[in-house]
């Protein structure tokens, strides 16, 4: 019997569904609904298609938030937008898009430096760039002046 290295860190989640009722994802102590029918009208909750988009989007945000603080990085608020764009035959995702917007009075050099390490020591980010492209960009607004 060949046993599989346990991985430093673990996560689990649990889902469940009937055949005529909702699914549900229950993750960290939330419940999340999902629209897992097949063939029906979508149902307005996140497919598997979005929570995959949404794990890249919360694997930047939780890098920039790192970020901010071993450079340490100044931004006042964030936010990213991910498209997932998926081929039929056969079914997989082929790339991801995103757009980080920042509001931030950091330079250039710093935000090279930040988009760098987003994309270094981002694990679900990299793990999606295994498999497929990824193409991103920040795009940054500087802060607001403070009132006087």
């Amino acid at each position: 019997m060949t046993t599989t290295p346990q991985a430093r860190t673990s996560y689990r989640v649990r889902a469940r569904t009937t055949p005529d009722g909702p699914a549900r994802i229950e993750a960290a102590e939330q419940t999340i609904p999902v629209d897992a029918a097949w063939a029906e009208p979508p149902s307005g909750q996140p497919g598997p298609a979005e929570l995959l988009a949404a794990s890249l989007a919360a694997c930047l945000l939780k890098n920039l938030n790192r970020s901010s603080k071993l450079l340490p990085f100044r931004y006042t608020s964030a936010e990213v937008d991910v498209v997932a764009g998926r081929q039929d035959t056969p079914p997989k995702f082929t790339h991801f898009t995103y757009e980080l917007r920042l509001v931030t009075d950091e330079p250039q050099r710093r935000i090279d430096l930040l988009h760098h390490n987003l994309r270094r020591y981002g694990t679900v980010y990299n793990t999606l760039a295994a498999t497929c492209d990824i193409q991103g960009r920040i795009v940054t607004t500087p802060s607001p002046p403070e009132p006087s």
